[in-house]
């Protein structure tokens, strides 16, 4: 072997010793600590379940591009143990995989095992089959489940131990978290909630990873466990042992939607403000929950009736491009905490109250220090005097000054573009909104009409007995009546006591009706009248969960399925009579017909069986196929769901989710524009009211083929898919944003800006989309400047100064900036 190839052997070994070698995590009060070296740490939440493999490169390349140091992720116990002791880490649900790529992109992770995650996830994650065992009782001190926890805590922990993953063994998780926000239903467990608290703590302690152990929201966390804060804001939160760092494990970037729930918005100069103002008051590790939420694909949406849809209105959208200006905001921010992070991880720490809700905080390390103006009134613009000069921070802000002189960053002054994403129609298709239709029913009749099912009782039972492999589960019995019986009327009604779910009633064949609620709703009462036959009578009911109940106090408890009473109400004059069959024999049958033909397989035996002509049109129960073309190049695919009520589609097989379109969004929003100044919670800037809750639905480009692909829909309500069809989203028009002295920059994502829609440099005001000049604008033509530039080009960079746009006539004190919107 020759001298230089010696010498690459060596430098190739000394890397590779580097990178697999042990990474210490400690902490003090300061901060979280590498190696001895504090650390602030900026992380981002990202759930393996909720996006495919294929997407979790690019997903976490964006996410160290958006300036984050780390990536947080919850393990899901039922999606990993669906039935006990049988375990599923393939496709989307790889932890491994996950793990070793955000390894492979350099960045930390953060593993909450909880194994509770709540995450609006089906039954917070925890398996059904846990609620059924004997003598359980979750999330408390008892054996049972205690036992079942520490098996699947210890699986995951020696799993990932196998993969050496964890820092101390040189991989990238620093962090692991035990139980979840347990602190916020722990008084409800009485005395044996501590019992259970300090022996998640002892279990988890004694798994030895190496690492800190965290527990967010458990105010009492015992040492060496480090407590945390979740919320919209955390910079008032103090850990309960002053050698634990300040830790903010959920940053809510937005909100989770409902059905019937309008969609959330946070702004990113709210969003900034919470961060920037964490880190003003000490914090040092933050993470956003969500930076990139994903899709609920299959049955995994909790609630019940949380939406397919996990945008979250994160920095990364549902289809995994970037939510400008979010991301761009947010980025900005973290280039800046990171220059500065010795000085506030080891400075000397001084404040000045300058008085109503303004106040700054000084970090000095020798030589070096680096300010942050706050302002928290929710109305008036400060004016800071620091040092003899003024310096003016708007209401609801913090600027940042990394050397005590120069604001180089305030919240509140977004100095990014803002995109306005835009759907295409499927150019692979000739005819793309008119694709061809087969059809089947849904067969019932054996339920239905004869009330055959699988076991039956003589009682009414839980719906979670079913492990919940199906949304749905069939309750079927005969009533034998007369003339003489006592109830006997000719005004009778059939009452049932349902659970929030939906409901479907059929009396001998006939369907009778349907109800459902609405989100938090958790019963009803549905009520309609009937006509029975003299003799007997065959009364089926079919009920539908759209996820079950994920968070509260003993949640795992809350009644799933018709709990009764279930009774037939006669009214003879002023008396009403009433029948009670909840003790009757009822027969029991779980899931549908064409689920267990596997009719969503095109290479199954019964995938033939589908009919062309006279396609049926709002029928209940109904069965729909057609094939498509994948849409032309690399931007993220949807389908259209407009037109359908309520059931489920997949596409080659996988599954896209629950979809229900005819579920209208409630009123509720404001047609003024959105102020982000005042405190944020998810009833503000809310929008989409009197629209469909969700109407476009992800498919994934690792579902569907080159050549033709198969959509399957399960429709529940009835609806008309001849409106359904797949379209491609990516930005239209984007809006570049630039205070003066500072770079506006436009980008098209590879797209050459084929025009300039607007452009201003004075006071302009408003909104993408609809930019309007202000009192005071530059001499020069902004918007010939501005084309000259940009046009024909896939990004451009502009100064936003008066060298470029010429001379303004705006008065003393006005905030000057350049306002683009372009086409792409």
């Amino acid at each position: 072997m020759n001298s230089s190839n010696l010498i690459f052997l060596y430098f190739s070994l000394l890397f590779f010793t580097a990178f697999i070698s042990a990474t210490e995590v400690t902490h003090d009060g300061r901060a979280i600590k590498i190696n001895g070296e504090r650390k602030i740490i900026l992380s981002g939440s990202i759930h393996y379940p909720r996006s495919t493999p294929e997407m979790w490169p690019d997903l976490i390349r964006k996410a160290k591009e958006g300036g984050l140091d780390a990536i947080e992720t919850y393990v899901f116990w039922n999606a990993h143990e669906p039935l006990r002791r049988q375990y599923d880490f393939t496709g989307n649900l790889d932890l491994i995989r996950f793990l070793k790529t955000i390894q492979d992109e350099g960045l930390y992770s953060v593993l909450r095992i909880g194994p509770y995650v709540c995450a609006e996830w089906n039954y917070g994650g925890f398996p059904v089959w846990l609620h059924n065992q004997p003598g359980i009782e979750i999330r408390t001190a008892n054996s049972v489940y205690m036992d079942e926890m520490q098996n699947f805590t210890t699986l995951i922990v020696d799993m990932v131990k196998q993969e050496k993953l964890f820092a101390s063994q040189g991989g990238p998780i620093i962090l692991a978290q035990i139980e979840n926000e347990y602190g916020n239903v722990i008084s409800s467990y009485g005395d044996a909630g501590k019992v259970y608290m300090n022996w998640c703590a002892n279990m988890a302690e004694s798994l030895d990873i190496g690492i800190p152990w965290i527990m967010c929201q458990e105010n009492d966390a015992p040492q060496p466990i480090i407590n945390t804060c979740n919320g919209w804001y955390c910079d008032q939160f103090t850990p309960n042992n002053e050698n634990s760092p300040k830790m903010w494990t959920e940053n809510w970037t937005g909100w989770f939607k409902s059905w019937g729930g309008k969609d959330p918005f946070r702004t990113a100069e709210d969003l900034a403000f919470a961060v920037a103002r964490f880190f003003q008051n000490g914090g040092t590790f933050q993470n956003y929950y969500m930076y990139h939420g994903g899709t609920n694909f299959g049955r995994t949406a909790g609630g019940p009736y949380i939406t397919t849809s996990y945008d979250y209105d994160a920095p990364l959208n549902e289809f995994g491009s970037l939510n400008q200006p979010k991301y761009g905001h947010l980025k900005e921010l973290h280039g800046i905490l990171h220059s500065i992070e010795k000085t506030i991880t080891y400075g000397n720490i001084s404040s000045i109250d300058f008085g109503n809700s303004v106040y700054a905080t000084v970090y000095q390390l020798n030589d070096t220090s680096s300010c942050f103006f706050g302002n928290t009134n929710t109305t008036t613009d400060a004016t800071v005097t620091y040092q003899g000069v003024d310096y003016i921070v708007p209401a609801w802000s913090v600027s940042i000054l990394p050397d005590c002189k120069n604001v180089v960053y305030n919240t509140a002054k977004v100095n990014t573009q803002t995109d306005v994403m835009m759907k295409k129609i499927n150019e692979a298709e000739d005819e793309p909104a008119s694709l061809k239709w087969t059809w089947r029913p849904q067969v019932i009749d054996d339920t239905v009409v004869l009330g055959k099912g699988q076991v039956s009782a003589s009682q009414l039972i839980d719906q979670k007995v079913t492990n919940d492999v199906s949304d749905y589960f069939w309750y079927m019995t005969s009533v034998n009546l007369d003339k003489d019986d006592p109830i006997w009327t000719d005004e009778m009604s059939l009452r049932v006591n349902g659970t929030g779910h939906i409901l479907h009633a059929f009396v001998n064949g006939e369907y009778l009706g349907s109800q459902w609620a609405s989100y938090g709703i958790f019963n009803y009462l549905f009520e309609k009248k009937i006509k029975f036959n003299p003799g007997n009578n065959q009364l089926t009911l079919l009920s539908a969960t759209i996820g079950l109940q994920n968070y509260g106090a003993r949640f795992d408890l809350i009644d799933t399925g018709l709990p009764g009473p279930i009774e037939i109400i006669g009214k003879k004059g002023d008396e009403i009579i009433i029948k009670d069959l909840s003790k009757h024999k009822w027969s029991y049958k779980v899931g549908l017909n064409g689920l267990d033909n596997e009719l969503i397989y095109a290479d199954k035996k019964f995938a033939s069986q589908w009919q062309s002509e006279n396609l049926p049109i709002n029928k209940l129960m109904t069965w729909y196929k057609t094939t498509f073309k994948a849409p032309l190049g690399e931007d993220p695919v949807v389908v259209d769901m407009q037109g359908l009520g309520k059931g489920l589609a997949w596409v080659n097989g996988n599954s896209l989710g629950r979809y229900w379109p005819s579920f209208i969004a409630e009123d509720g929003c404001s047609t003024e524009p959105c102020d982000y100044r005042g405190s944020y919670d998810n009833s503000k800037c809310v929008k989409n009211c009197g629209q469909p809750t969700q109407r476009w639905y992800h498919v994934p480009r690792s579902f569907m083929k080159e050549d033709d692909n198969e959509l399957v829909l399960f429709e529940e309500f009835g609806g008309n898919p001849t409106l359904v069809n797949f379209q491609t989203i990516r930005p239209g028009s984007v809006c570049g944003s630039a205070y003066e002295n500072r770079d506006m920059e436009l980008s098209c994502y590879g797209r050459v800006i084929s025009d300039i829609k607007f452009a201003s440099f004075g006071d302009s005001q408003g909104t993408c989309g609809s930019f309007e000049k202000g009192s005071c604008e530059a001499t020069n033509d902004a918007l010939s400047v501005i084309q000259n530039a940009c046009v024909g080009k896939e990004s451009c960079t502009v100064p936003a100064t008066e060298s470029v746009f010429g001379s303004t006539n705006c008065g003393e004190g006005v905030s000057k900036r350049l306002l683009v919107e372009a086409v792409c």
